[in-house]
């Protein structure tokens, strides 16, 4: 099986609703994140490539423009966003253009990490 990854990086808040008031993630507050996508296939295309990075743009775009500076419970439309939902969310998103994709990575800080993998 051959992988690849490639990272991309942007900024937006968030807050998680139901916590209490007590939880420092039930405040507004924001992150520096890094989104990791990971591609593989068994057989590598005529170019001998499991993916073309720059295929890839087309995610950097949707990064810099829908999420990027953003409040990302008003861009998913969700009380609670979380790193794993977002993981899902651009899995989800990223998958339906390049079936290769195989796990997304989210990282709020840079001892933390959520994967999902289908």
């Amino acid at each position: 099986m051959f992988r690849i990854s490639k990272q991309f990086h942007f900024s937006a808040s968030h807050q998680l609703f139901g916590l209490g008031d007590c939880h420092p993630c039930a405040r507004l507050h924001g992150h520096n994140y890094i989104v990791e996508i990971e591609l593989e296939s068994e057989k590598l295309d005529e170019h001998g490539f499991v993916l073309d990075y720059n295929e890839l743009c087309e995610l950097k775009q949707y990064i810099d423009n829908t999420l990027d500076h953003r409040h990302l419970n008003e861009v998913l439309g969700d009380d609670g966003v979380t790193s794993e939902k977002l993981a899902r969310h651009l899995f989800d998103w990223c998958h339906a253009r390049w079936p290769q994709t195989s796990a997304m990575r989210i990282s709020e800080t840079p001892k933390t990490w959520a994967e999902y993998r289908p």
